[in-house]
């Protein structure tokens, strides 16, 4: 007798079976990944050292502002990440119902 849990994992696996990976496919994503992590790292870099500039000269208004623009920058960057990967993403999936 089977479990719910198994019984659950079935209906979900009928309902979205799970896509495996072609080795092109996640080399891929991963260079999306490397490329926006590098970005955030030089924004990261330039920001970091406006924020201390401005603290060493007391500017501590700027220093908050700069810290913000750190902040929106870092999620901007990892929200356009997220989407170049779901439009790859989207063109596999495009490509498979082609193929079927």
């Amino acid at each position: 007798m089977k479990s719910a849990y198994e019984l659950a994992m079935e209906r979900l696996q009928k309902n979205s079976p799970s896509v495996t990976l072609t080795a092109e496919q996640k080399s891929e994503l991963g260079e999306i990944d490397s490329s926006f992590q590098a970005k955030i790292a030089e924004r990261k870099i330039f920001l970091t050292d406006q924020i201390r500039k401005a603290a060493a000269a007391g500017k501590f208004d700027d220093v908050e502002s700069l810290e913000k623009q750190l902040t929106a920058d870092v999620l901007r960057f990892q929200e356009d990440c997220e989407q170049k990967k779901e439009k790859l993403r989207a063109g596999w999936r495009v490509r498979v119902s082609r193929k079927n």
